[in-house]
């Protein structure tokens, strides 16, 4: 117990001087903005609230403040105040600055880190059920600190992930390039050296894992039952190097 506190403080520090965070988010954009995609109008900021209606795609709406870094509060052109979610692909907010929009991401990217930290040491298991936290397995525990820390619902493996995020972001196969918040995927495993790897069309491998980028060369992840379950590993020089395929974000 007291080495998983002690990893968590750390980590928690390391996050802390690895993603600068600005403006608070809850006084970030106000003015027009346009729906850009069918989207739940609810009546409080939560998934699990009541629907009022679907916004459709063209609608104007006025936000009123940024709850958090999920929700947005609106007034549609009928009047009716609701809350929208901030995820761009969804609602276009003309007044807002890319450095608002780059703040707001990093935002959330620090409470998805965060709510992934939380589970340090939790049991490994491949097929692990959705349904509960008591054991991950790679692409589960992405998916469960993408939904406690940013409401983000990702498909169920790192495969359909992986297309979920070539979809609807920019990818880049450096993972130098990676920002905190970031999600990796990786090929099977084919040894620890990377003349083990040399001339393999990586694009064409398989996903067989995934893992949530910390920054500073630094992966959250978990892959067996002997290494521990959820655990931080180094990239540079290491087989995770060598076998990353692509990695990008679903928070733009």
């Amino acid at each position: 117990m007291k080495k998983k506190l002690a990893m968590a403080l750390f980590v928690t520090t390391f996050i802390a001087g690895t993603i600068s965070l600005g403006q608070d988010s809850a006084s970030a954009a106000k003015g027009d903005a346009v729906i850009v995609k069918s989207v739940n109008f609810r009546d409080k900021p939560s998934l699990s609230s009541e629907r009022i209606r679907y916004l459709q795609a063209g609608e104007h709406v006025n936000i009123l403040e940024r709850v958090n870094p999920y929700w947005y509060k609106i007034k549609d052109g009928q009047g009716q105040t609701g809350y929208v979610t901030t995820q761009s692909r969804y609602i276009s907010v003309g007044g807002a600055s890319s450095g608002e929009t780059a703040q707001t991401a990093a935002g959330t990217a620090k409470n998805v880190i965060e709510a992934g930290i939380k589970y340090l040491g939790t049991p490994y298991e491949f097929g692990s059920s959705r349904s509960n936290t008591r054991t991950f397995d790679c692409s589960d525990f992405v998916r469960q600190a993408f939904k406690d820390g940013a409401g983000i619902i990702l498909p169920g493996n790192s495969r359909t992930q992986a297309e979920y995020v070539k979809k609807i972001g920019k990818t880049t196969t450096n993972w130098r390039d990676l920002k905190p918040g970031d999600i990796m995927f990786f090929m099977s495993y084919k040894g620890s050296k990377s003349s083990n790897y040399s001339g393999i069309d990586k694009s064409a491998q398989r996903i067989t894992h995934n893992g949530i980028y910390l920054g500073n060369g630094k992966i959250l992840h978990t892959y067996s039952v002997k290494s521990g379950g959820v655990r931080i590993d180094s990239i540079e020089g290491k087989h995770w190097e060598y076998r990353f395929v692509f990695g990008g974000s679903v928070l733009k």
